[in-house]
């Protein structure tokens, strides 16, 4: 069913003081995030679940699917499934808040196991090109119709290429999930670039995780009918400073509204809101309304229905 009249958001790990990738999530909980989105103005999102160990990624996919059947609300904003991971680079900096320890190389009985837990929800899965040097995961993804994305990646030109030539058709939040030190030319920001004709390229447009100046930069030259902004949101979203959660992290939110990692190492998700995004994007990325709309509606609509 296509939602109307709200925005869509492609990446929440979870909103409202709710983390999707806790084990205790209950229906309560859910509900009250689903209210909270709504409130907000999104009319569908893909629930996030991010790497950990297998078996936990499989209790809280089934978890999730479970109590999304329950709960009229929830069955119609959550759109369906983002995975995001297992299959990414291990080295620091692009793995971002990914826990190392649960991190492996592609495998098709790993992704059926978890393509079973969301029971026919996964929509969008995220994974790193070298992971997948075969690009096995990503052809029996593409087979079942799941949108493949690249992040948390440091894929070769070479490897990128032969992940589009397989079906790869997105990238994770570019600019993200990436050192803040990398080479000034040959980096996977520019190599993904380089691809824009052939990808569509979602961006967090919170300031934080990347300087307006940039993000401007980078939706003129990916072309925005090419590209979706999501919120990468986790359970501060909607919020106020504080500490919150996200699967293994405590995460630190000051009066930035930038959500740290302990020791501010590196940021873990975002705290923006699709209201916010809008701002954003028109009073200082330069885009005109009906330009920032689009961007979190149909763009990414288009994308989920395969229609571009």
């Amino acid at each position: 069913m296509t939602p109307s009249g709200g925005y869509i958001d492609l990446q929440v790990n979870g909103y409202g003081g709710v983390d999707l990738n806790q084990d205790n999530l209950n229906a309560e909980d859910l509900h009250c995030m689903c209210m909270k989105l709504r409130s907000d103005g999104v009319a569908g999102f893909l629930a996030t679940i991010i790497t950990d160990c297998l078996d936990v990624m499989v209790d809280r996919l089934h978890r999730l699917v479970e109590l999304r059947e329950a709960d009229p609300l929830a069955r119609e904003l959550i759109l369906g499934l983002h995975i995001e991971g297992p299959f990414i680079s291990a080295t620091d900096g692009y793995r971002g808040a990914h826990p190392e320890d649960a991190i492996r190389s592609a495998d098709t009985n790993v992704m059926q196991r978890l393509l079973d837990a969301g029971a026919g929800l996964t929509k969008i899965v995220t994974l790193a090109p070298e992971q997948d040097t075969t690009c096995a995961v990503t052809q029996m993804l593409v087979d079942q119709g799941i949108i493949v994305s690249a992040g948390h990646t440091d894929a070769s030109l070479d490897q990128l290429k032969a992940a589009i030539d397989a079906g790869l058709t997105m990238f994770t939040h570019l600019g993200n999930g990436c050192p803040m030190l990398m080479h000034r030319h040959d980096n996977i920001i520019q190599r993904v670039l380089s691809q824009a004709d052939h990808l569509y390229l979602s961006f967090i447009a919170d300031g934080v995780h990347i300087p307006f100046a940039a993000l401007g930069n980078y939706l003129r030259l990916a072309n925005l009918d090419r590209c979706v902004i999501v919120t990468d949101a986790m359970a501060a979203a909607g919020l106020g400073a504080g500490l919150h959660t996200l699967g293994r992290w405590q995460v630190e939110v000051g009066s930035d509204m930038a959500a740290w990692a302990p020791g501010r190492s590196h940021l873990v998700g975002s705290v923006v809101t699709m209201p916010q995004v809008i701002e954003n994007l028109t009073n200082f990325v330069g885009l005109t309304r009906a330009e920032a709309e689009d961007l979190v509606t149909n763009c990414p609509l288009r994308l989920l229905e395969g229609i571009a």
